[in-house]
């Protein structure tokens, strides 16, 4: 089972809004990955330029060694889609609510012209986080990643 099980996506007004479950609750948190920061800027450089409500001054940088592994997916997400050519003035939000939803159950919101894009995006980057998390296995090819995400925006067109 992966690790990031996407339960549910549903577009909405300019965004889309998945259910992400935590499968191992060991990987809630990135601390849990070792050398995560380092793997996530080398794969994908461009998260270093992600700003985050979080209030650190270096946005998600300042974050990757800790913070929930769904929050993660949402950063990867629009990098990805940043990749795939949309504008980078897209935007995410994380939230979680485990009293509603259960324990490791988050929502994920992707801002996006494109749904298909975005939904693309969230599937890809929840293949690419179970790399940066576990560090196992071969990295993903990010341009291939992101080709796949812009195909299915095209397609959708």
């Amino acid at each position: 089972m992966p690790l990031l099980v996407i339960e549910r996506i549903a577009p909405g007004d300019g965004r889309v809004s998945a259910l992400v479950r935590v499968s191992d609750e060991r990987f809630m948190r990135t601390s849990a990955a070792t050398g995560l920061p380092e793997r996530a800027l080398e794969l994908l450089p461009g998260l270093a330029r992600h700003r985050c409500e979080s209030g650190h001054a270096r946005g998600i940088v300042s974050e990757l060694a800790d913070t929930e592994s769904a929050h993660l997916l949402e950063h990867v997400t629009l990098e990805l889609m940043t990749l795939a050519g949309e504008p980078r003035t897209t935007s995410g939000r994380t939230e979680w609510d485990f009293a509603r939803d259960g324990r490791g159950v988050f929502r994920v919101r992707i801002g996006s012209g494109n749904a298909a894009v975005a939904e693309e995006a969230l599937h890809r980057a929840a293949e690419v986080c179970e790399w940066l998390l576990t560090g196992e296995g071969t990295a993903p090819d990010v341009a291939v990643v992101a080709n796949g995400v812009r195909a299915a925006g095209a397609a959708a067109r």
